[in-house]
């Protein structure tokens, strides 16, 4: 993927992002079916669920337990909303997925809260680490005890779902405030050796905080050497990429590969451009949850091209 930095690429850039956006919350439902992906909203969960050779899993994203701010005064009770969501699918997920910033100061108690609400699902569930969750003195050593045992280095990993093979990639370590994110020469390496034997056929679901597009480079949104990863992907006819970190949810299909962001259970930040800098964005009380929500993700055969649909925590 091209990072050119100037003026001219950023515009356009800012202009893609904001056609790409929807601000309508962060709930799709995915399911697979042939390794093909396909997302439903909740509404359509009950149908997805009827569908032959279909599975599907949750991914939700940038829980912030232990923020308290003005934006969302109660981020742990949104989060518990948001699961609650997730409890009543008519059609149980086979697994959920956490695209990081599960704590918001990588406190003990914060982890705690979260696995006790998360854990509540019954589901079992893939981590990744936004930069929130590593600011303890062993920079990720919390994480890596809690949900990273069984992962390499920083906390990369992958596994096999019903014929699609998932990847969970780390592109937050030694971030600078404002910075691009990176996964490193050790991951990148791993990576390519961790494909390397996979049929070209095979549906691929890579997960990360950072987005690994150039969503808005003037902030940080996008994964350095982003290019790299996705080189070891080029040969294969399904990629999907999910990531958080941006708080709103957009899409963009370049090739063979769909990249997804997802919406947080905390707060929403501001689009790409449109404010001083990035952070938490205090909108009405009454309009928060439009805002909030999780991601349902379906895999259905014959669909080509990932379908992006949103359940807000406001909807009934």
């Amino acid at each position: 993927m091209a990072r050119n930095h100037d003026k001219e690429h950023d515009d356009v850039s800012r202009r893609h992002a904001l056609e790409c956006m929807i601000w309508a919350g962060t709930g799709v439902l995915w399911t697979v079916a042939g390794g093909v992906p396909k997302s439903w909203s909740l509404l359509d969960a009950a149908q997805a669920a009827t569908m032959p050779d279909t599975f599907s899993f949750l991914q939700i994203s940038d829980s912030h337990v232990g923020f308290d701010k003005p934006a969302n005064p109660n981020a742990l009770g949104t989060l518990k909303e948001a699961i609650d969501k997730v409890k009543a699918l008519p059609a149980k997920p086979a697994f959920m997925i956490h695209t990081g910033d599960i704590s918001h100061l990588s406190k003990a108690s914060q982890f705690d809260d979260a696995d006790q609400i998360i854990g509540s699902t019954g589901l079992d569930v893939h981590y990744v680490p936004g930069e929130h969750d590593i600011l303890d003195e062993g920079q990720g050593t919390a994480y890596l005890e809690r949900y990273g045992k069984i992962a390499k280095g920083a906390g990369w990993y992958s596994f096999d779902q019903n014929g699609v093979h998932f990847i969970g990639l780390v592109n937050v370590q030694n971030l600078k405030a404002g910075g691009l994110g990176a996964l490193g020469a050790q991951q990148l390496a791993w990576l390519a050796d961790d494909v390397k034997g996979l049929s070209a056929s095979t549906p691929i679901v890579v997960f990360a905080h950072i987005p690994l597009w150039a969503v808005y480079p003037a902030w940080g949104w996008g994964t350095d050497d982003a290019a790299q990863a996705l080189d070891s992907l080029k040969r294969f006819g399904s990629v999907t990429v999910l990531n958080g970190h941006i708080h709103q949810l957009m899409q963009k299909v370049e090739g063979n590969v769909t990249f997804h962001t997802a919406m947080s259970t905390a707060f929403p930040q501001p689009a790409p451009g449109t404010a001083p800098s990035p952070g938490p964005m205090k909108v009405p009380a009454e309009k928060l949850r439009s805002v909030l929500g999780i991601t349902n993700v379906a895999y259905a055969q014959g669909k080509e091209r990932l379908a992006i649909t949103d359940t807000p925590l406001a909807s009934g």
